[in-house]
């Protein structure tokens, strides 16, 4: 499969006046955590390399963004947002409402804007990798301009 270098998300990092780098790998669909894949892949720690999950917090959906060596804590997650309950969102779930397909899911360009979460810990790191938006892209940019592109809130979010 070829690597477009512009996809949507590529698209509205450009539009956002955000500088960034796109680094394509070789996407393992077998993989168990596609996060951890993709840091091994472009060789990046795995703090690094943030994975993009959809949620709902008290059943609307949200985007959150973490380091992909840790997992989302639902209780952090739903404090985050002021709410009661937080749940994963079901991959079909994710495809629909973001435009992605599991595995290329960016927090940028998403079909339907939702509020965004992104892990206080990445803002310790001079520069993160964000899924570009397509299996086997990466865009690399400082964790500050990620989280004023997005309008994320940042919080303590992992377990």
């Amino acid at each position: 499969m070829t690597k477009s270098k512009t996809t949507r998300a590529t698209m509205a990092l450009e539009k956002a006046g955000v500088a960034f780098t796109v680094h394509a790998y070789a996407y393992d669909p077998e993989a168990d955590s596609k996060g951890l894949q993709a840091a091994a892949a472009i060789g990046e720690p795995p703090r690094r390399v943030l994975k993009t999950l959809m949620a709902a917090v008290d059943g609307k959906p949200v985007c959150v963004v973490v380091p992909s060596d840790h997992e989302v804590s639902m209780k952090k997650l739903a404090a985050a947002f002021g709410g009661k309950s937080a749940q994963m969102l079901t991959p079909a779930e994710a495809e629909r409402l973001t435009g992605y397909h599991v595995g290329g899911i960016s927090p940028f360009g998403q079909k339907r804007k939702v509020p965004v979460a992104l892990e206080e810990a990445a803002l310790q790191e001079d520069a993160v990798f964000v899924n570009g938006g397509q299996r086997g892209i990466q865009v690399r940019l400082a964790p500050r301009a990620a989280r004023d592109a997005l309008g994320a809130l940042v919080a303590p979010l992992v377990a």
